[in-house]
């Protein structure tokens, strides 16, 4: 954070002493009421008077697995919302990149070769989007603006969302796939939604249809997808997210035809940044005010609802 940004947290609080840090020391963390950024569970143990963490990140699940009992009683709260555009938008760059056939017409480009073709569009398919927070939403949004058929998948169905033809619950997510052209993966990774995208759901899948992971690499059972699009059960798939981050050299996923990979680059903007110090400066005055702090993580479900 710079300068400027500091001077906002400490606007927002005052009389409260504001320590920006790149290195978490011992001393500092036995008197931090309140800490911005990742904690490792050392750190955790040494933070006896914490009762607030703030995360940088939208999800998480990198911060839910190991903390411990003791941290039962500290409120973990996140920047979920701050990267919804850029990934409802590389949710839908992968989608035409794939459905054009983009790679082909860059080695065409490079080769010097005029090459035109038939190609499909986008409007008229059917686009399943898993996980309904502020990215799935705003993914909705855009692809009913493309003309696309928009289902949905969340935890609770009954709440309906803009652009959504029909919203599915957790237990139906073979249904839904079995209807896409598209299935695009914005769900937070939780212990429901570790590799539930499947064998068995790959399997229902239409021969044409692609998988897009905007999310979690755990969410998808790698293995499976890698078969079923290596073997034509599947079309494709366009991954930002992955099992293994960095992806390692050797990864096949690298040169599978039919897939995009990108290195977990979808939210990485200026805005994205921006809008999380946005909700950070909220909840540093509501935290000071004694007021409710938005974004707070159900630690049972494992996300900010």
């Amino acid at each position: 954070m710079g300068e400027e940004d500091l001077g906002r947290v400490r606007a927002a609080a005052p009389g409260v002493e504001v320590v920006a840090t790149t290195t978490p020391g011992r001393d500092l963390l036995a008197r931090a009421d309140a800490w911005a950024g990742h904690l490792d569970p050392d750190d955790l143990a040494l933070a006896g008077r914490l009762r607030w963490n703030h995360l940088w990140t939208a999800g998480a699940d990198a911060d839910l697995s190991p903390r411990s009992l003791a941290a039962e009683d500290v409120v973990l709260t996140t920047s979920a919302g701050n990267g919804a555009v850029p990934l409802a938008e590389h949710a839908l760059m992968l989608m035409l990149v794939l459905d054009r056939d983009l790679p082909r017409w860059l080695d065409a480009q490079r080769a010097h070769t005029w090459e035109r073709r038939r190609h499909p569009e986008l409007a008229g398919q059917t686009v399943g989007i898993v996980g309904m927070g502020a990215a799935g939403r705003d993914l909705a949004l855009k692809c009913a603006a493309f003309h696309m058929r928009v289902l949905g998948l969340r935890s609770r169905p009954d709440r309906p969302a803009d652009g959504v033809e029909r919203m599915y619950g957790p237990g139906d997510l073979a249904a839904m796939a079995a209807e896409c052209d598209y299935l695009v993966l914005a769900a937070p990774l939780t212990e429901e939604t570790r590799g539930m995208v499947d064998a068995d759901v790959l399997a229902v899948m239409r021969p044409t249809a692609r998988v897009v992971n905007i999310s979690r690499g755990e969410v998808v059972d790698d293995a499976a997808l890698l078969e079923a699009v290596t073997s034509g059960r599947i079309a494709g798939a366009g991954l930002d997210a992955h099992a293994v981050e960095p992806l390692p050299e050797d990864s096949p996923w690298w040169d599978v035809p039919g897939v995009v990979v990108t290195p977990h680059n979808a939210a990485t903007t200026p805005q994205t940044l921006a809008r999380a110090v946005d909700i950070f400066v909220d909840n540093v005055a509501r935290w000071a005010q004694g007021r409710p702090l938005v974004n707070v993580v159900d630690k049972r479900s494992g996300y900010a609802p």
